[in-house]
């Protein structure tokens, strides 16, 4: 008898224990779905402060937009006379680079006095008897890698408008890199010794700027409210300074001639 009650009693104490646990077990599982809750919630806020932050930056800017147009027309192709294997027998000559609604691409607009300073590195490619890109913002003092697809001999030679050499280097064969400092801002041109129809440019500067695509379209944005100077600079055309004003909140869409 006595060992029976003792093993009720025991039961009944193993009942109660687990039933505590459980008990205990629910109770943290909703403390811990409690703080999950609280955190969750806390998630959703920041997210919402960070997309009101942004949407506040963004009505405090304005944006500038616009077409490059040109009543200019594509130039021949470019007749090659030497490493016809490697280039061809002909290229197209890219001075112009414009479509039949008379769109232009590859020209750069520069606001002055808005500092967005380009990438800290650049690429320029030889490929198929070209420069690659053909036009490119670089900010100054800038690494710029230099580097050649093809298997004949390639020179980039960088040369300032008036003329003087940053660096000339040769490249023999396919896959040889070599990385020079570009310098001040300005306009660079590069040229190929070997080739001389191959033409590549780098517009150096700090200031906010673009390039206008194949469409002629380009876009400057987040551009606090003011009154600027717009520079449009091109291989082949000119067109005028343009002074223009940004609003808060609203683009600034324009259509640009070059001549």
């Amino acid at each position: 008898m006595g060992d029976s009650a003792g093993s009720q009693r025991s039961h009944r104490h193993g009942r109660v224990g687990r039933v505590a646990r459980s008990l205990d077990s629910r109770q943290v599982l909703r403390r811990e779905g409690g703080v999950m809750r609280r955190l969750s919630g806390l998630g959703v806020l920041g997210a919402l402060a960070c997309a009101t932050l942004a949407t506040t930056a963004h009505a405090q800017t304005g944006s500038i937009t616009g077409t490059i147009t040109t009543t200019a027309k594509g130039l021949a192709p470019v007749r090659v006379t030497i490493d016809q294997k490697v280039c061809g027998h002909e290229l197209p000559d890219h001075a112009i680079v414009v479509d039949g609604q008379g769109r232009l691409a590859n020209a750069v607009v520069v606001l002055t006095g808005v500092k967005r300073a380009a990438a800290a590195e650049a690429t320029i490619t030889n490929d198929k008897c070209a420069f690659a890109p053909r036009v490119q913002i670089v900010r100054p003092n800038a690494n710029v890698k230099t580097t050649s697809k093809d298997a004949v001999l390639h020179t980039t030679h960088a040369q300032t408008d008036s003329g003087r050499t940053l660096f000339n280097v040769a490249l023999p064969i396919p896959g040889l890199t070599i990385t020079k400092p570009i310098g001040a801002a300005g306009n660079v041109r590069l040229v190929c010794n070997t080739h001389p129809w191959m033409r590549g440019w780098m517009v150096v500067t700090d200031n906010a700027a673009a390039i206008s695509a194949a469409d002629g379209r380009f876009a400057l944005d987040n551009i606090p409210p003011g009154t600027y100077e717009l520079r449009i600079w091109h291989e082949s055309l000119k067109s005028a300074p343009q002074k223009i004003t940004v609003t808060a909140g609203k683009p600034t869409d324009l259509s640009v001639p070059m001549k």
